[in-house]
């Protein structure tokens, strides 16, 4: 296979078509990247910064253009794009305001007739791999960083969004930065392997499924280089007695099917106390039944296509297979006219009389489905949330954050919210545990994913 589609979710169309990178063409990116390395690690940090801040504002004027963009390429509302282009600049702005102080020397204690500090180096060239999900939130947690520590890039982006790839080129070659600095690939399977398994490759970060997670840590087995591996989520809530219901089902619900639910981080799991939890789940229908599920063109749409018929018919499976064990859905899919089986169109499931003894409540589900469950304490709450594969995020709503801030430290997750979910803050170290994977981006924490430490103990 010579060239691949990006097939649009709103009518099963082609809407881009690219050829794959050829072995030959993928050599000389290589080797445009090995030549930049030197150059680019010497280049003054206020310079890097300069091109970095050139390269965000011309990916910001086109605001309009890439909502549609993103909407055609997956599903996405075109009046939910702006959200992660915002996102997009916030992390990037954070990320570049953060580099000079967290790139500088290390200074040690100071020694008599001694002169000792640890330099943060590039790892030389970086293979980013990054998915279609949230093409430009995924891929800028660790282009900027990687590039304003003086790294060379290779960005292979998922062949559902290349446009996103494309868009960072043409934006880096029209501020003139430095040929070989920043490429993109078209890979297939095999010439991703062989691309990351290259002693070129210095370090890897990969966004996407366990399996793929997997196939890129045997791609690199030879090698002793960095690996970030953000892999998938199974993110749970848990809302208290003392919750505040309305604040909770509003943001839930969000939680669960923002982007039709093809997050990470998105709320796949709700359980919540007994007291409580007739009046949850009938708000909960409620809120989601208002969702306007449509074509992601149109600005009343709130809920668009998944990304292809057949990440549909995989959720729709999944839900049927509860059904068949005992689960009732809630919410009925006669409410939404588009939701259509053997098409990308689904509308949102609520489950309920759900047990772990069903796949939805264990395996990432990927898609506009929650299963929400009954819950007699904390105790049964915090066993049910670690009864997972997956650790990325969980969720706590309730009044008590002292006694939250106990349950916190018993989750097995990189991230627990309170009175909030699905959110990604710049400053906070974004990691999992578990099958989730392994490697820290965003933070200042992140810019030690792609550097290393070099020591100088120099006696005077």
């Amino acid at each position: 296979m010579t060239s691949f589609t990006s097939i649009s979710p709103i009518d099963n169309s082609i809407y881009v078509q690219e050829d794959f990178h050829t072995k030959e063409e993928i050599e000389v990116l290589l080797n445009k990247a090995k030549n930049a390395e030197e150059e680019w690690k010497n280049t003054p940090l206020l310079i890097k910064q300069e091109y970095i801040k050139k390269f965000l504002e011309i990916i910001m004027k086109s605001e309009k253009e890439i909502c549609l963009e993103l909407a055609k390429q997956m599903g996405r509302p075109i009046s939910h794009g702006i959200y992660e282009l915002k996102g997009f600049n916030e992390r990037a702005q954070y990320l570049l305001n953060i580099s000079e102080e967290t790139l500088k020397n290390k200074e040690t204690s100071k020694k008599e007739g001694f002169e000792r500090y640890i330099q943060k180096l590039p790892l030389g060239t970086i293979a980013l791999l990054s998915p279609w999900n949230y093409p430009y939130l995924t891929s800028v947690n660790i282009l900027i960083p990687a590039l304003l520590a003086g790294n060379c890039v290779l960005l292979k982006h998922s062949t559902q969004t290349p446009l996103v790839a494309l868009r960072y080129k043409k934006a880096f070659e029209e501020v003139g930065l430095p040929a070989g600095v920043f490429d993109i690939v078209y890979l297939n399977h095999d010439n991703t392997h062989k691309l990351l398994e290259d002693k070129r490759i210095d370090g890897v970060f990969f966004t996407g499924s366990v399996k793929g997670g997997l196939a890129v840590q045997e791609a690199i087995k030879d090698k002793f280089i960095p690996c970030g591996l953000e892999l998938g989520g199974k993110d749970p809530a848990y809302v208290r007695e003392d919750a505040h219901i309305d604040i909770a089902v509003d943001n839930l619900v969000e939680g669960s099917f923002f982007n039709a639910g093809q997050s990470c981080c998105a709320i796949e799991r709700i359980y919540v106390d007994e007291k409580i939890y007739d009046n949850f789940v009938k708000k909960f229908v409620e809120k989601t039944s208002l969702y306007i599920l449509g074509n992601p063109c149109d600005k009343n749409t709130n809920l668009g296509p998944m990304v292809s018929k057949s990440a549909a018919r995989y959720v729709r499976e999944e839900i049927n297979k509860a059904l068949k064990k005992g689960a009732k859905s809630l919410v009925s899919e006669h409410l939404f006219s588009m939701s259509e089986v053997g098409t990308a169109y689904l509308s949102p499931h609520v489950l309920v009389d759900v047990t772990h003894e069903m796949s939805i409540m264990k395996e990432e589900s990927f898609g506009p489905v929650v299963g929400i469950m009954k819950v007699g304490s904390d105790e049964e709450a915090l066993k049910l949330m670690n009864d997972s594969a997956y650790g990325l995020t969980a969720s706590l709503w309730s009044k008590d954050i002292e006694t939250c801030k106990i349950l916190a430290k018993k989750l097995n997750t990189g991230t627990v919210f309170l009175n909030r979910c699905d959110y990604l803050d710049p400053e906070l170290a974004w990691t999992g545990v578990k099958n989730t994977g392994r490697g820290v981006s965003l933070s200042p924490f992140v810019y030690d994913s792609v550097t290393r430490l070099k020591s100088f103990h120099f006696k005077l």
